[in-house]
């Protein structure tokens, strides 16, 4: 693998976002973390979490992750 590009996310919207296209989190998840940006802005800012952290964070939701 060549650091200098790094292998391009795959991008994927939230089983929890709205159907109506007003509220839409996308997800996107490598080896060490998992990236989440707002779908109608795929080039604005983006939040990055540990594993760890965000298995913690959508526990702490009671998010049931089968449904």
């Amino acid at each position: 693998m060549n650091p200098e590009r790094p292998i391009p996310l795959r991008w994927f919207k939230s089983t929890h976002s709205g159907d109506e296209g007003g509220e839409c989190v996308e997800i996107a998840v490598d080896r060490a973390t998992i990236h989440v940006r707002d779908s109608k802005s795929s080039s604005g800012p983006r939040l990055a979490f540990a594993h760890g952290t965000w298995a913690g964070f959508v526990a702490d939701l009671g998010w049931d992750r089968s449904a």
